[in-house]
Order: structure tokens, then C-alpha cells, then sequence
């Protein structure tokens, strides 16, 4: 697993936003079906939210990378509910500066799909 899945799974198990973070690019963007944070700024208001629910991988199901993009399916427990997750993640200069994320199996019939949130 590369090192910077391996920062951003212990940051977000350790709850410590701070950490989570020092993952981001200035210009991340973190792309969701619900929503759409553009900015360190924006990531880490969407964050703060999550990082309440005490995410914490229980599976790594799946993983490949390719140069400086992963990919990755696991099952997370987040509030206390296991979850089917799959994301990527766009590094540059070691850092997160795209990433999706998805929790499989979950659909809102009218979920907006847009940009959402921005700083």
C-alpha cells in the first residue's frame, strides 16, 4: 500500500483533522456523489463532519496503483456501521490533490449531484 494511503487511513482513524490534512494539496479537490469540496478549506469542513462518524478501516479489499494514482475498495466502519467504500486517490509531490470517494450500495433517489461546497 503506498505510504500516503497508509498517512491518510491512520489520520482519519486517529480522528486528528490536523493530520488528515497535511494529505491535502492547497488545491485538492474531493469529489463524492453527494457532494463536491474544492479546496483545502472546503475538504476540511466536509472532513470535520466525517471524522465525527470515527471512520476506521476494517477491510482493505482491494488495491492497485498505478504512477501516482490508487485505487482502492475497502469495508469501513464509520459511526459504528461497516460500509463498502471505493475511492482513488491523484497524488502530487506526495500529497492528495484529487480524490473521489464512494460508500457502495447506498443510494438517495433525488441525492444532488453538483458542485457543493467551495471556500
Amino acid at each position: 500500500m503506498h505510504a500516503v494511503l497508509e498517512r491518510q487511513l491512520a489520520a482519519l482513524a486517529s480522528g486528528d483533522l490536523e493530520a488528515v490534512m497535511e494529505n491535502y494539496t492547497p488545491d485538492a479537490t474531493l469529489i463524492r456523489f453527494d457532494q463536491l469540496f474544492v479546496g483545502a478549506k472546503a475538504i476540511r469542513m466536509g472532513l470535520s463532519v466525517y471524522l465525527d462518524l470515527k471512520p476506521r478501516l476494517v477491510t482493505l479489499e482491494q488495491y492497485a496503483e498505478h504512477g501516482d494514482t490508487l485505487l482502492y475498495r475497502a469495508i469501513m466502519n464509520v459511526g459504528g456501521q461497516e460500509r463498502r467504500a471505493v475511492g482513488t486517490l491523484v497524488l502530487r509531490e506526495g500529497r492528495i490533490w484529487r480524490q473521489t470517494a464512494a460508500f457502495i450500495g447506498e443510494q438517495k433517489p433525488s441525492a444532488p449531484r453538483a458542485e457543493r461546497t467551495r471556500p
